[in-house]
């Protein structure tokens, strides 16, 4: 089963470049970029097909497939031709609606859905905008479903992860490379970001404990105090930028891409491996360990970018 699964993946794939080159669907460097050569974008598209494929396989709800659908659809053609937001945000919310009343969400108190609602949506932009460099959203993806993987309350969702993940590895084939053939697009990360959300969704309101938010812990750090900053500097945030502390090392910094992907990834397995370990401790209150793990990574994700920007003259 599994085998064909990949058969179909990698047909996917190779029939969506004879597309992109068809239409010209690419990506070309510019002032914001973090790449020099023009590439295929939107081969993430097989997280999608992967979505769908799960579905059909009954490893996935038909709520799931959907909201994957949908939010591939208008990022297929967002990569094609750039959108407004409005059609955009629309189809965003309605997908990250679908996916939060499957999860069980709400069945909760009134007052938690445009609470989750709005982290959510919050979760897909941060996916969306770390999606820079060759390789980071492949590992990360991986390193996060590891990290789901392993945990019990988690036993139903394992197929739909096994599907996923190889969606990861067939596009990684193409992606995780020094000079990437094609880069996953709006479609692909969204997909994905759509993916792990509501696999993280259902882990919250199964165990109620968000200490396993930790599971997107360095994306989720990078990606809110990076916003933060930009707030800081009155920058208007839904503006392309390169100051992500990735961005910086990639750019800045002169570090290989893949050096980078690979370092967040391994950082990501290893704050999953201590999730795992304190969260199997069985000591009950996991307020305390969640907020010294929060302080302890925001302490050095501050002092890293501080380092970094002083070394460029930026600080």
């Amino acid at each position: 089963m599994y085998l064909l699964a990949t058969l179909i993946l990698i047909a996917s794939i190779l029939l969506y470049f004879r597309i992109a080159d068809r239409f010209n669907i690419i990506d070309k460097p510019n002032e914001r970029s973090s790449h020099t050569r023009i590439t295929i974008r939107g081969g993430g598209i097989v997280f999608a097909v992967a979505a769908v494929m799960a579905f059909f396989m009954e490893l996935a709800t038909w709520e799931l497939a959907l909201a994957v659908l949908m939010v591939a659809s208008v990022s297929m053609v967002d990569d094609i031709r750039p959108l407004s937001q409005l059609p955009r945000f629309t189809v965003h919310v309605l997908a990250s609606l679908l996916v939060l009343y499957e999860a069980g969400v709400m069945e909760l108190a009134f007052w938690w859905i445009p609470l989750a609602l709005f982290v959510f949506l919050g979760w897909v932009n941060i996916f969306n905008f770390m999606d820079g460099i060759n390789g980071i959203t492949s590992l990360y993806a991986l390193a996060v479903l590891v990290g789901f993987y392993f945990i019990p309350e988690l036993h139903d969702l394992r197929g739909l992860m096994e599907v996923t993940g190889l969606s990861l590895l067939v596009f990684g084939f193409f992606n995780v490379r020094r000079r990437a053939k094609t880069f996953a697009g709006d479609v692909g990360s969204i997909s994905m970001a759509l993916i792990l959300g509501y696999i993280m969704v259902n882990l919250l309101v199964r165990t109620e404990e968000f200490f396993y938010l930790l599971i997107f812990g360095i994306y989720g750090l990078d990606g809110v105090l990076t916003i933060l900053h930009r707030l800081i500097k009155l920058e208007n945030i839904f503006q392309p930028h390169r100051t992500h502390l990735y961005q910086y090392l990639a750019n800045e910094m002169g570090w290989k891409h893949l050096p980078v992907s690979f370092l967040y990834f391994g950082l990501q397995i290893l704050l999953n491996l201590l999730t795992l370990y304190v969260a199997s401790s069985g000591d009950g209150n996991l307020l305390v360990p969640f907020l010294v793990v929060i302080i302890g990574l925001i302490t050095a994700y501050s002092f890293a970018k501080y380092l970094i920007l002083k070394k460029i003259g930026q600080f």
